[in-house]
């Protein structure tokens, strides 16, 4: 079966990475936060929704459900529709408030503070880590070096038993 995406047909069609359940968990609390008190469900939203929205087919109750929910959040012309008219910020309404001051570039060689997200990954991927083979960690670590812009000293590579050396090595005598 052949998938194809083309913007000839849609549009308003845009590629993106798909919001988490957070996100649209956020999503609906403002979307809630920001509805008239005469606003009770999806029913309500969606014929108070419609009254605004001429774009397009009308929106379902169940629609506009799972905008409540945080299922779903709506596509860019919708938000639109919503944020005028609840009077706000179309940005604010789809992803939250921006970030409190003004963010300052990194000096050269700074890093960005670990999210506890990325704490996270690393323990699982530290974890993994350990369960290979000398072989497979000194591929891993030559891999990362490589995506680090070849950093690594050159004491760091030497391999750490004598299954990872080479035929080459083992011929080779120290003096």
């Amino acid at each position: 079966m052949r998938v194809w995406l083309s913007t000839d047909y849609a549009p308003n069609c845009t590629i993106g990475p798909m919001p988490t359940s957070k996100e649209k968990a956020a999503f609906a609390k403002r979307l809630k936060d920001s509805l008239p008190k005469d606003i009770k469900g999806g029913t309500d939203l969606a014929r108070e929704f419609n009254l605004l929205y001429s774009s397009g087919p009308a929106v379902s109750p169940q629609t506009a459900h799972k905008w409540l929910a945080g299922t779903t959040i709506p596509k860019r012309d919708k938000l639109q529709v919503l944020a005028t008219w609840l009077q706000k910020d179309v940005h604010w309404l789809h992803y939250g408030p921006t970030p409190s001051g003004k963010a300052k570039p990194l000096a050269r060689g700074e890093k960005y503070p670990m999210t506890p997200e990325t704490i996270e990954l690393v323990t699982k991927m530290a974890n993994r880590f350990v369960g290979l083979s000398p072989r497979q960690r000194n591929l891993v670590e030559e891999l990362m070096t490589e995506f680090d812009g070849g950093t690594q000293q050159e004491t760091d590579a030497a391999p750490e038993d004598a299954s990872t050396t080479t035929s080459k090595d083992k011929g080779q005598s120290a003096e």
